[in-house]
């Protein structure tokens, strides 16, 4: 098992951080990464999906392929130390009420620590509350989400905002971007979501070109920067990831909206040939992480990890 440290850089095709031609000066595009750890296989959970920064660590969630059992992991994002969190509900090293957990936020409630996972599933629960404390996490809420009064298998969760009362989200299925809320201390509930924005890729530019099959590119999870109002919004295919980048999402955008041409992302990996695909975000202390699944081929496909791009900073 592999565990690297921060300072152990991997690059990605290319060099660095360029600038994109046609005399855009303030455009940036990065397509530079360092590993911070690596996020093995363990209790039959195989890929990587859900994920969140916290102050101190990353948490990425691994899954067993038939989505019946599910593992948390967390990682130091300064020293790249690794561990599996205890599921405290049930006593073990995994869980089975996470389905898919296809993406995950966090919130501080009361000062104690929770994470929102959705389960892209239209069975039980579509959002489950854990409570964590340390290396230990508790199942202590769920929540049906419902469009026009029925289950909406949802793949992706962002907060937006944290009240004295209440909890705002953004929810996706595909491009299409739902707003919903639970009050501050809920536990169980219906949140009903309403249709707030469509996230427009047709066109999309990464350093300064279009991208012609971004059709085929599968959309994963999304991360909304609250403080700047930005969300970044990650797309695969193959040994391609690309981050679209849409700025000035408030709670009054509406309608199509068209990503950033003057700042783009994009990693194609020959380390990785037959996979690298970034399934979500999540900015710590000015540094945009991401988490992978990472194949070499079919039977060399463990290598799923936790990283940052190299060159981004937001104070």
């Amino acid at each position: 098992m592999e565990i690297t440290r921060r300072s152990a850089l991997i690059l990605a095709a290319g060099v660095g951080l360029a600038t994109v031609p046609a005399g855009s000066a303030q455009a940036a595009y990065y397509n530079d990464y360092e590993t911070i750890a690596r996020i093995p296989n363990a209790h039959g959970c195989t890929a990587a999906q859900g994920f969140a920064a916290g102050g101190t660590y990353l948490y990425s969630v691994k899954i067993r392929s038939d989505d019946a059992r599910a593992i948390i992991y967390r990682t130091n994002r300064t020293s790249g130390a690794t561990e599996i969190m205890t599921n405290g509900t049930d006593g073990v090293a995994y869980n089975s009420w996470l389905g898919h957990a296809n993406d995950m936020t966090l919130a501080t409630i009361d000062g104690e620590y929770y994470m929102f996972i959705v389960t892209m599933t239209t069975e039980g629960a579509q959002l489950v509350k854990l409570k964590y404390v340390s290396k230990t996490y508790y199942k202590v809420g769920t929540f049906a989400i419902h469009l026009g009064g029925t289950a909406k298998a949802v793949s992706g969760i962002t907060r937006t905002a944290k009240t004295s009362t209440r909890i705002d989200f953004l929810f996706k299925s595909v491009l299409n971007v739902y707003r919903g809320s639970i009050g501050l201390r809920d536990d169980s509930g219906t949140i009903d979501i309403t249709e707030a924005f469509t996230l427009d890729t047709a066109g999309a530019k990464v350093d300064g070109e279009v991208v012609p099959d971004i059709g085929d590119f599968t959309n994963q999870g999304f991360f909304y920067d609250e403080n700047v109002k930005d969300l970044f919004h990650p797309l695969t295919k193959g040994n391609r990831s690309i981050v679209l980048h849409y700025p000035n999402v408030t709670d009054e955008t509406s309608g199509a909206i068209t990503p950033d041409p003057e700042r783009s992302f994009r990693v194609t990996s020959s380390t990785y040939p037959r996979l690298f695909e970034i399934e979500s975000l999540g900015i710590s202390d000015g540094t945009l992480y991401f988490s992978t699944n990472r194949s070499k081929s079919a039977s060399d496909a463990d290598w799923d990890g936790v990283h940052s791009f190299k060159g981004f900073s937001r104070s």
